[in-house]
């Protein structure tokens, strides 16, 4: 069997992209997997170092601030879908996989064209403009959030969650008489909004009693974040790193958990039943951030924070909540009700049965 995948641009979408890939493998061996992604763009290097062979497409986003820039946008997409004919015509793939992305929309709509049944899997609860685009074509449609039939055909959604780091089970946690910890996570570019939130709370963070904080601040924002940590006095309680390479052991550690709310953060934030307050990043698409939180919110399962309202809110609200122990448990057995074990297996399976036809 030959399994052609294709999206990319963002981890949340390269992530699941090489999990389905590795099911996959773990299920047929023998499988032929080709990767189609966006020239320039992350999978372009991400893909390779998981051990797969991509091919890259001079597809780009179209502009919307500038319109008349499209006329070349339009040219490479169509050069796109002419090369993607031409991989499809060589690799004879039984079965098309979308992740969502450019290169996504060009692999899925030209394999389609061509009788090639295709898989979407959605990771947000508000569905990317490419799986809209797509969703008429695809045989079936893997989701991570209930509701989703008010973006998709019904008959075709398969709620299978998203695939996460499975190692993230095998965390160890340290007890510590009397000790809360608190986790803040801003993805591998931190997030600018919570960092700002951290620095300025530096003094009462460090003056708190019996609070172990780790700060994430991602490599863009380390040296600014660990200068306030030093100027701050460089407190004991509070390590300042721009990665965490333990991610297991930390997650395991922590009583409460500060992040955005991007689709791969969520879905494993469920798996693990941590309580959380997610502050959505209003810096991407159609705000899709915010719905991804909300699915959680409206359920019980975590507490919202609105950027905007960070700087004022954000510390606060953690020192009150990560205190209360009745409603920490509540947020933990609420959002471990939300968690999908094996979402990649399922995933895999799903796509087999689309090349076994």
């Amino acid at each position: 069997m030959r399994y052609l995948i294709s999206g990319g641009g963002t981890g949340g979408h390269i992530f699941p992209a090489v999990s389905i890939a590795n099911a996959l493998k773990e299920l047929d061996p023998e499988a032929e997997i080709l990767f189609v992604g966006a020239l320039g763009r992350m999978e372009m290097e991400r893909v390779p170092q998981a051990g797969y062979k991509i091919i890259g497409l001079p597809v780009r986003g179209f502009n919307r601030a500038q319109p008349w820039k499209n006329v070349s946008v339009m040219a490479d997409l169509l050069k796109s879908l002419r090369q993607v004919k031409k991989i499809i015509k060589e690799f004879k793939p039984n079965v098309g996989v979308g992740v969502g992305g450019y290169a996504s929309g060009a692999a899925m709509w030209q394999a389609a064209k061509m009788g090639i049944p295709i898989l979407l899997q959605e990771q947000n609860g508000f569905a990317g403009v490419t799986n809209k685009i797509l969703r008429n074509k695809a045989a079936k449609i893997c989701v991570a959030y209930e509701g989703m039939e008010r973006f998709f055909p019904a008959d075709k959604i398969i709620l299978t969650g998203n695939p996460v780091r499975q190692n993230l089970l095998n965390g160890v946690r340290r007890e510590v008489k009397g000790e809360k910890n608190l986790l803040i996570i801003g993805g591998s570019l931190g997030a600018r909004t919570i960092n700002e939130a951290i620095k300025a709370a530096l003094p009462q963070l460090s003056q708190t009693k019996g609070l172990h904080v780790v700060w994430q601040t991602g490599k863009v924002y380390y040296d600014k974040c660990k200068a306030a940590w030093e100027a701050a006095g460089s407190p004991a309680n509070i390590e300042c790193l721009d990665f965490l390479s333990d991610m297991p052991d930390r997650y395991a550690q922590a009583d409460l958990v500060i992040s955005r709310a991007g689709a791969s953060s969520i879905s494993e934030l469920c798996l693990l039943g941590k309580p959380s307050i997610l502050v959505p990043s209003p810096n991407v698409a159609e705000d899709h951030q915010t719905h991804n939180a909300m699915a959680l919110v409206n359920k019980e399962a975590a507490v919202l924070v609105r950027d905007v309202e960070a700087a004022e809110k954000l510390i606060p609200t953690a020192l009150e909540l990560i205190q209360n122990k009745k409603r920490l448990e509540q947020l933990h057995t609420n959002v471990l009700q939300l968690a999908q074990t094996d979402s990649a297996k399922r995933i895999a399976e799903e796509v087999i049965k689309l090349a076994t036809r």
